[in-house]
């Protein structure tokens, strides 16, 4: 695939920024994880946590695959995309059923931070794969939410468990 040396030097400090965030989600659950365990939603939403920031390092490991072509990349960054929207469907599914408590907003919240980032990969690699270089902003736009997704994922698991 062909990149800019913009778009290059981008994907790279996305992923290096991705890879070490993700750090912090890990870090969140091991130092709650008793705390995480003593709620039967909590394991869930702590596994859901992990997908958005793997499923964006994938992504953003593909698109800086040298020589690659356009169309088998967008294939492969719609299907990484296509993991992050329906693993946390599935999760989620599960855990709403349990939990009668959750508020709409809630529920929002859990599904733009999950469904709607991944819904970003799968629309830039449907571009890339029609030949459109478009993608790389809809894949920019979801490296970056993943960013935000994962402050937001960290917060939780690491402050507000404590309340």
């Amino acid at each position: 695939m062909l990149l800019t040396p913009e778009w290059a030097a981008f994907f790279t400090a996305e992923l290096g920024a991705l890879a070490a965030l993700t750090g912090f989600v890990v870090v969140a659950i091991s130092i709650n994880l008793s705390r995480i365990i003593a709620y039967p939603f909590l394991p869930s939403r702590a596994g859901e946590a992990l997908i958005g920031p793997v499923g964006a390092i994938t992504a953003t490991s593909l698109v800086l695959i040298p020589d690659q072509p356009v169309a088998l990349a967008g294939a492969e960054l719609a299907a990484v995309g296509l993991v992050m929207v329906l693993a946390p469907i599935l999760i989620q599914a599960r855990t709403w059923s349990a939990r009668k408590d959750a508020t709409a907003t809630e529920r929002a919240v859990r599904a733009i931070t999950s469904w709607g980032v991944g819904l970003l990969f799968v629309i830039g690699g449907a571009l890339l794969t029609g030949g459109y270089s478009d993608g790389f902003y809809w894949i920019a736009a979801g490296s970056v939410a993943s960013v935000i997704a994962v402050f937001l994922n960290s917060w939780i698991l690491m402050i507000e468990i404590l309340r």
